[in-house]
């Protein structure tokens, strides 16, 4: 099945997060806090102003973002888990870490 976001929302998968500390130590699974980094699967075609012209979302597939602790709203498709959310719902891009796509 494939997902495609309507309006200004993006789909994101979040990175996992470190399972150890810098000093050596692991952190187990119940102890951890969902990572607030992920990477856009998919986005939207954009929101429309008030004149019904369409507004391009900034965000494109592959781009590495921070997002709030409580932003998007957790789903399942195709056993993976995703988030999807409205741009707007975005603290920033992390720039020069595009994450690279298995060959």
């Amino acid at each position: 099945m494939q997902f495609r976001p309507l309006h200004d929302r993006i789909v994101v998968r979040r990175i996992d997060a470190e399972e150890r500390t810098a000093g050596g130590i692991i952190i187990p699974d119940t102890a951890q806090e969902k990572p607030q980094e992920g990477e856009v699967v998919a986005v939207g075609p954009g929101a429309r102003d008030k004149d019904g012209k369409l507004i391009a979302i900034d965000l494109k597939p592959g781009d590495r973002v921070l997002f709030g602790k409580w932003s998007g709203t957790e789903v399942k498709i195709d056993g993976d888990e995703l988030l999807i959310m409205k741009e707007s719902d975005v603290l920033g891009v992390l720039e020069n870490t595009r994450l690279k796509k298995a060959a």
